[in-house]
């Protein structure tokens, strides 16, 4: 096969998923478990209760394989009869995940590139929310128990979840991919098949009693970055009406860096294909099977191996910051927000336990002439003091400052309602989780779900059903209309200047409260640059 004859651009598979909206009709009446999909029909199965069908494992784009690794996604084939669409299909290949992340599929893949989707019996134009799962871009699946659809379904919505690919396979970047792009790009691979999915959705939901001009993406920590990066591509903006993000942005200008340009990341992948592979010539590095090159990133000691989204010119036309400080993302309505304890103090202590002595050390060494400023946001007045102040830190450093950053931008220049949470219920603890580190990352995914008791060792109490259900409530309705707020729920205002910027805290007894830590973001972003919130 010739390269050439597979050249097609994402633009080209997104204007032809988007092109004949009107194709997806209703499922068979005869069947409602069988649905017509522009590739053919799919065989999906009832729930428990015999109220929701879950369709699993449908392609949405052709396995990304042989002279296809490293390329935008291509159409899926069609296919002839009833495709079976009751299990998981494979997770797409990976080199590392965590210990609280539980697949239920048949294993790795490179051919992995399906979705899932969960949708009422009787479903007829219902909004479509669909799920982008975290990971650090390295790791993850749709067929985690905690990601189930059925019960968010149930609130009287369409679920869709996909896999995309991840690590060296989703964001490889190199000179001769971008030579032979169309776009003079490379990477971003994963994202591209994020976007293809919801393009996907856009053509084919309608036949699964979705809603194809009410589409919310949401997703949380790297799936949460990507709702911001599908809101700033051009690729994937225009598919989207609301959006929802859980503890991640990608407007970050702190310590995590930031994406970094074309060039940079095709040094890196020249380097690295060197380093593990002896040979940086793409087309070797094609002919190598997918376990010679997951080898090559689990024998590195060091970041070289990690491969993250960067700016290519294509997906991301300029850097994530000045698309969202031109006004150049979806205007659509935002709802985001963090976890109270994100990251803890001993991620940036050699101990876990920070003196007063210790943190001002640390502020002297990390911000020098600004350390002043930083103690005054973040005081140690008392070892006590340093003990909360440095995990108020790592959680900023981690992901709330870039959480915050999105939202001030859209703010700004989204043109559309924003709404700002914190998740402050610590949950009771489990084996992978010890309850003293309070609303840890991720906390949130089984809340938001209504999938508490897919967590191993979890005794849950009764706040922890009555948050569950009430974050249910307030995601399906932002979905549903825009606005999170209904009758019986408590009030949740906007996130702005006017409404002294208050921020719902989501705990046993919620409640909207001013940010109370709207100083240290400012000081951070005085620190770390202002580029993207001008």
């Amino acid at each position: 096969m010739h390269l050439g004859s597979v050249k097609v651009s994402l633009a080209a598979v997104v204007t032809g998923l988007v092109a004949g909206l009107l194709f997806a009709g209703s499922a068979y009446a005869s069947n409602p478990l069988q649905v017509k999909t522009e590739t053919g029909k799919v065989e999906g199965a009832f729930t428990t209760d015999q109220q929701v069908r879950a369709f699993k494992g449908i392609p949405y784009a052709a396995p990304p394989v042989g002279e296809l690794r490293w390329q935008p996604p291509q159409p899926a084939t069609k296919w002839k009869g009833v495709r079976d669409a009751k299990e998981f299909g494979s997770h797409c290949i990976q080199s590392s995940g965590y210990p609280d992340m539980v697949f239920h599929d048949p294993g790795a893949s490179e051919d992995c590139l399906t979705l899932n989707v969960w949708t009422p019996v009787k479903a007829k134009k219902l909004p479509v929310m669909v799920w982008i799962y975290g990971g650090g871009f390295t790791s993850g699946s749709t067929s985690e128990n905690r990601q189930d659809g059925e019960f968010l379904a149930h609130r009287g919505v369409v679920i869709v979840s996909m896999n995309y690919r991840l690590g060296i396979f989703g964001f490889f970047a190199h000179p001769e991919l971008t030579a032979e792009s169309p776009h003079h790009a490379s990477g971003n691979y994963g994202l591209m098949d994020q976007a293809a999915a919801i393009a996907w959705v856009k053509k084919n939901i309608a036949a699964f009693g979705g809603d194809p001009n009410n589409i919310t993406i949401f997703g949380e920590s790297a799936g949460s970055m990507s709702v911001s990066a599908q809101m700033a591509s051009p690729l994937a903006k225009n598919l989207i009406s609301k959006a929802i993000g859980e503890s991640g942005g990608a407007l970050f200008l702190n310590q995590m860096g930031a994406f970094p340009s074309r060039e940079t990341a095709e040094k890196q992948g020249v380097a690295f294909a060197e380093k593990a592979y002896g040979t940086s010539n793409l087309a070797d590095l094609r002919k190598l099977s997918a376990d010679e090159i997951l080898k090559g990133v689990k024998a590195d000691k060091t970041r070289e191996g990690r491969f993250w989204p960067d700016v290519d010119g294509y997906f991301f036309p300029k850097p994530v910051p000045e698309i969202y400080a031109a006004g150049e993302q979806a205007h659509v309505p935002l709802l985001a927000g963090t976890n109270k304890d994100e990251m803890r103090a001993a991620v940036i202590f050699a101990k876990p336990q920070p003196t007063a002595e210790s943190f001002k050390a640390m502020a002297e060494k990390e911000f020098g002439a600004e350390a002043p400023g930083f103690l005054k946001v973040y005081p140690a007045e008392t070892d006590a003091e340093a003990v909360e102040s440095a995990g108020d830190y790592a959680s900023d450093r981690f992901i709330v400052y870039a959480t915050w950053r999105w939202l001030e931008a859209q703010v700004k220049t989204g043109d559309a309602p924003v709404y700002r949470y914190r998740f402050d219920l610590g949950s009771p603890g489990d084996k992978n989780h010890p309850a003293a580190i309070g609303a840890f990352h991720s906390d949130d995914i089984e809340y938001v779900f209504g999938t508490l008791d897919s967590r191993p060792g979890a005794v849950w109490r009764p706040e922890d059903r009555k948050l569950s259900n009430e974050m249910g409530e307030y995601w399906t309705n932002f979905a549903k209309t825009g606005d999170p707020n209904a009758a019986g729920l408590p009030k949740w205002p906007t996130y702005n200047a006017a409404d002294d910027w208050m921020v719902m805290h989501l705990d046993a007894n919620s409640e909207a409260k001013p940010d109370s830590q709207r100083a240290r973001y400012l000081f951070l972003d005085s620190v770390w640059g202002k580029a993207g919130t001008e």
